[in-house]
């Protein structure tokens, strides 16, 4: 009897096997076809002139110089507001705050926020900092508006990362004389390093994907700003995905909108490798404190 159950649960375990690496090769293979069928409709159009021109319809050019400014602009302005917020946050939340139950509020908060859809998030942007705020349709307003899109997936993800660290950690940092700030800036988030690049890399692959709340709160100028101008209430841009839709939807030029779907693709890859590199340079770092 025991020799049939075994065999069974063999039998039931090779199975579930077999379509666990079926299902992962499955959506790899998806995942690569995406790239792939992108890349290949993309990249024979991306060209010198393409990434160092603006378009202007005088001239009869397309460029998309501005377009990649203003994303990296966003996404430097957002990164520099929301990391901060967001792993400060998750440090209060785990190391100093005491009340559970303003804890679990603060959580379901944050969880029922990353749900909302983010036409929701582009139409509160455009009435508390376009409106509001007298910022204007402008890069500042969008990247403000992205910040709380991407606040609470900054907050979990840091959090969640931060509970995993053992508490052996902080009781010996905090046995050989070390202060409470001191213990988590020296071996708590060095711990946790890898967590808190995961919600960046999630947070970035949200705001080079979003083209809703933009088009609500950063507008589709195609002007080429400096950082500086970027950050003056007034000055609107079109980041790259704004720009996709437009060409795609109301222009029909889809050999352009291949070529920016082709280097989102590759701005996405860079700055998620340098995410990397940079969390394994604090890793080293922290392990040298």
């Amino acid at each position: 009897m025991q020799e049939k159950i075994s065999i069974k649960r063999k039998i039931k375990s090779t199975v579930l096997n077999i379509l666990m690496y079926l299902s992962a090769g499955i959506i790899c293979l998806i995942l690569l076809g995406v790239i792939g069928y992108i890349l290949y409709r993309g990249l024979p159009h991306i060209s010198i002139e393409l990434l160092t021109s603006k378009p202007s319809h005088i001239r009869g050019t397309v460029g998309i110089l501005p377009n990649i400014l203003n994303t990296i602009y966003i996404i430097l302005i957002t990164l520099i507001i929301v990391l901060p917020l967001g792993v400060g946050s998750a440090i209060y939340l785990n190391e100093y705050a005491k009340n559970k139950k303003l804890i679990r509020i603060i959580e379901l908060a944050t969880e029922t926020l990353s749900g909302i859809p983010s036409i929701i998030y582009g139409l509160v942007g455009m009435l508390i900092f376009v409106q509001f705020c007298s910022l204007g349709t402008s890069i500042l307003a969008g990247s403000l508006t992205l910040v709380i899109m991407t606040l609470p997936t900054i907050m979990r993800t840091t959090q969640e990362s931060l509970k995993t660290v053992p508490d052996g950690y902080r009781e010996g940092s905090l046995a050989l004389g070390s202060g409470k700030w001191y213990m988590i800036r020296t071996v708590v988030l060095p711990s946790a390093i890898d967590g808190i690049v995961t919600g960046c890399i999630l947070s970035i692959g949200r705001i080079v994907g979003e083209s809703a709340a933009l088009l609500f709160t950063a507008g589709m100028a195609n002007e080429v700003l400096g950082f500086v101008d970027a950050v003056t209430p007034g000055n609107a841009g079109s980041s790259l995905t704004v720009a996709l839709y437009m060409y795609a939807k109301e222009r029909g030029e889809f050999e352009i909108a291949f070529a920016i779907a082709a280097i989102l693709l590759i701005l996405t890859f860079v700055i998620n490798m340098s995410a990397k590199w940079a969390a394994s340079a604090l890793k080293k770092k922290g392990a040298k404190q």
